[in-house]
């Protein structure tokens, strides 16, 4: 039998008042059941945002060393713990060994970077426009902030809001993604075990429209963070707006690589390939086009096709080059685009199938995919895909590069490979991107700097990670001291 996990409010884990479950299959093997979760109500999640409320005053005046210490040593827990959480993120996102692991520890970098910037929380001071004056300001918690995360980074995502969160001083109501939820239990056990108050961090497992819609409109929530869907995410603000509380949305991309011809063919294949087939494909800053000058284009073309044949495709136990995709439904809506694609203009070079056989039976496989001499208006250089599906498409000079680049209504990552620095410098000032790199692939974040989108990709209102981590989940006040 599989395990059945609980709710954690208020310190404690506790099912659902529905009494239903859920449960999670491993999507390289579908007949394995991962683990059960409840399928919780309002009701739970009501709960859940009375014990946040409740614990948010004592939380709130704890000194920040205090909450800093409480993060790293949650921090140590995890690193401890880092194998087991490696082995279920595998089994129930399908990722690989390798692209899990470096996950975990990006969670694990994430929860020590906060614990010390907990420490230098604070306002500045200012000078005041006459004697006998001071003028500062103050940097207070948010207040209660709900965190709703996808499944695609089931354990850095939560990370990385859950960590600025506590570390400026506010309490959580979590709800993860029902598709991966079983690591998001796990950092609550490693806050838990690091003795994080009753109440200040809850996790709710459940539907969107049972606990995630209700989560951004409810009343005694004071902001909204999301990371998921454009058509979601726009959802979520609408309805967190309503009562004009703080709301954070990433979204979607539709990502571009830039090849020119300074560049070398088999470098930018690698940038290329890492950025369209790594996490198969289901990331959110994946390359989907690849946009080429002319003059290398054909060589390109036949290098990539060559390096999406060469890639082992498999269970992430097993540590091959790409996993599976999440679920049934991921994988039919990466078919219908292939098939979009097969009956466009678009030349299939290689994959353009699910995979089959004894091996593949039954998981959510799919052959990494690419489509040559592909349209910038055809649907599948547009829309976002969400698999390992390639479009590459032929351009004659920069200026023709970077303007197909930004035909597009999304804006998170793009990146260019070149080896000539004009084109690199106008290239990141003109891109309509808020990721921009040089000679490096779409995907890959630090953890010190901000990231976010532009147009379809985000809200525009804060960014993430970094310092500026920290502004979504904390409220400036002035101070003026007429002494």
């Amino acid at each position: 039998m599989p395990t059945a996990f609980s709710n954690y409010i208020d310190g404690e884990w506790v099912e659902s008042k529905s009494g239903e479950t859920f449960e999670v299959r491993n999507p390289a093997n579908t007949e394995e059941v991962v683990a059960r979760y409840p399928a919780s109500t309002e009701a739970d999640l009501d709960r859940a945002v009375e014990a946040a409320v409740a614990a948010r005053e004592e939380w709130g005046d704890t000194p920040g060393p205090s909450r800093g210490a409480i993060l790293r040593d949650a921090a140590a827990e995890l690193d401890a713990r880092k194998e087991e959480t490696t082995e279920t993120l595998v089994q129930e996102e399908g990722k690989t060994r390798s692209e899990a692991g470096g996950e975990v520890q990006r969670a694990i970098d994430i929860f020590y970077y906060y614990a010390e910037k907990a420490r230098d929380l604070g306002g500045v001071v200012k000078a005041a426009s006459g004697p006998g004056k001071d003028l500062s300001t103050r940097r207070e918690p948010l207040g209660t902030v709900g965190l709703i995360t996808p499944w695609n980074y089931p354990i850095a995502i939560p990370a990385w809001k859950l960590a600025p969160a506590l570390a400026a001083g506010n309490t959580v109501i979590h709800k993860p993604a029902s598709a991966a939820p079983n690591v998001s239990r796990i950092l609550y056990e490693c806050l838990d075990a690091a003795g994080l108050p009753d109440g200040v961090a809850n996790m709710v497992t459940g539907s969107g429209s049972d606990v995630g819609s209700p989560l951004a409109g409810h009343e005694d929530v004071d902001g909204v963070s999301f990371t998921g869907s454009t058509a979601v995410g726009t959802a979520v603000a609408e309805t967190a707006a309503q009562d004009l509380k703080r709301v954070q949305c990433e979204m979607g991309g539709k990502n571009p690589t830039v090849v020119m011809p300074s560049a070398d063919v088999d470098e930018a294949v690698d940038i290329v390939g890492v950025g369209a087939f790594g996490t198969t494909g289901q990331s959110c800053t994946a390359c989907s086009r690849a946009i080429v000058h002319e003059q290398i284009y054909d060589d390109f073309v036949e290098a990539i096709t060559e390096y999406a044949e060469s890639l082992d495709v498999g269970p992430g136990l097993d540590d091959p080059d790409m996993g599976p995709h999440i679920s049934a439904d991921e994988l039919d809506s990466t078919l219908d685009y292939i098939e979009i694609g097969k009956q466009g203009n678009a030349r299939l070079t290689t994959g353009g199938s699910r995979l089959t056989g004894d091996r593949y039976d039954d998981g959510h496989y799919v052959e990494p995919t690419v489509f040559a001499d592909v349209d910038n208006n055809a649907r599948i250089a547009q829309e976002e895909i969400f698999g390992p599906v390639l479009s590459v498409i032929q351009v004659s000079d920069f200026e023709d590069a970077l303007a197909t680049a930004n035909d597009v209504d999304f804006g998170l990552s793009a990146s260019i490979v070149t080896r000539d620095h004009a084109e690199a410098e106008t290239f990141t000032e003109e891109v309509e991107a808020g990721v921009a790199k040089v000679n490096e692939k779409t995907t890959g974040l630090e953890l010190h700097v901000p990231f976010g989108g532009y147009k379809q990709s985000s809200t525009n209102t804060y960014r993430e990670q970094g310092d500026a981590g920290l502004d979504f989940f904390t409220s400036v006040k002035t101070v003026y001291d007429n002494y």
